[in-house]
């Protein structure tokens, strides 16, 4: 159901390190080009949108209802636009990669207030894969989602990136038409020379810390950082989290969780999973429980009491934490929201909890 926080640095901090990487160096879109043209099936919820027009800015993110990620980014994306929809901002929820489409208009009308901007299927009528999938996933050389793409209101391509990563000072700036587009397509080429590195160093990191060397494994992360851009380093203390813990240095390792957790507190994928490493990890031999709880209470705020996942964690920290009726209460409000496997995952875990087990982790 979770896996290690450190296979999902891409959804935590949108930008560093595999999030980086998975940017192919030859990719046909990029920043600065036209945007392509929409292909959709049908608009599951919003008016149509036949076209790009010089009057608006749009953001299309791609997305499906399998990616927790997107769960956790979809409420993020509803607020930008619920603030600017008066500004001229189109948002568009364009769905890809579905397992099955008629999953989609259940899951826009569970999502609720929480989802309120225009949803697309994408067109699979020439493209078992999609249309929209090949023509700008693909193009851009993106293979993971939550991606969302910016398009001005001259059709180019402002901004790529994790929508977790959006900013106000960069909406309004795109919306003024004062975004430099020619510095931003620069900077992105820039980070594309640099991606076979990252992505040869991501390699080594990753055999760092199998190996357990974690001397190689700081001096790796360093490496990594001098090709990051400033404001992309943070996510690499995800991975000194880890290494401190692979010291052995509790203090030191719960100290920057801590900071992290701080400086990030609306951020619920950060805060759920490093919420569930503290809680989960083997071999851990001392667990900041009460560290763990506050970040697990501040991912379940940022989902609004909504998401089973984060629920689920905050769970386990209170029935460590000894707090077995909070457990089972919490858990049971997991098991009310989700549906199909996860559902029943999550009701043998309540079921643990009332017997006064704490369940297993999944692989």
């Amino acid at each position: 159901m979770k896996k290690s926080i450190f296979s999902q640095i891409p959804a935590l901090l949108a930008g560093a390190i595999l999030a980086t990487t998975a940017q192919s160096t030859n990719a046909a879109l990029k920043i600065g080009d036209a945007a392509p043209k929409l292909q959709v099936a049908k608009w599951v919820q919003g008016e149509p949108v036949k076209g790009f027009d010089t009057n608006h800015v749009y953001i299309v993110e791609f997305w499906a209802t399998w990616c927790g990620p997107c769960r956790v980014s979809i409420p993020h994306l509803n607020e930008w636009w619920q603030k600017f929809k008066d500004k001229n901002l189109i948002v568009i929820g364009q769905d890809c990669w579905e397992e099955d489409d008629t999953l989609v208009a259940p899951f826009v009308k569970k999502m609720g207030d929480q989802m309120t901007y225009r949803v697309a299927l994408d067109d699979k009528s020439q493209d078992k894969d999609g249309a929209m999938a090949t023509t700008w996933m693909k193009a851009a050389g993106q293979d993971g989602i939550p991606t969302a793409f910016i398009v001005n209101q001259h059709g180019t391509i402002a901004w790529i990136g994790h929508p977790m990563e959006l900013t106000e000072e960069l909406l309004n700036n795109v919306l003024a038409d004062k975004y430099d587009v020619a510095k931003a397509a620069a900077d992105y080429t820039q980070r594309q020379q640099d991606q076979q590195q990252l992505t040869d160093l991501s390699k080594k990191l990753g055999d760092n810390l199998r190996q357990k060397d974690w001397d190689g494994a700081d001096a790796t992360v360093n490496q990594m950082a001098k090709l990051l851009p400033a404001d992309e380093r943070e996510g690499l203390d995800a991975v000194r989290f880890q290494i401190l813990l692979g010291r052995k240095d509790y203090p030191g390792a719960y100290k920057l969780a801590g900071a992290l957790s701080d400086a990030h507190p609306d951020n619920a994928g950060l805060q759920n999973e490093l919420a569930w490493f503290i809680a989960s990890q083997p071999g851990l031999e001392k667990r900041d429980l009460a560290l763990a709880e506050k970040m697990a209470g501040r991912a379940n705020t940022a989902t609004q009491g909504k998401e089973p996942g984060v629920l689920d964690t905050l769970a386990r920290v209170q029935f460590m934490s000894g707090k077995t009726n909070e457990a089972v209460a919490t858990e049971q409000k997991a098991v009310n929201l989700a549906d199909g496997p996860i559902k029943e995952r999550l009701q043998q875990i309540l079921t643990g909890y009332q017997q006064g087990k704490l369940p297993d982790t999944p692989e």
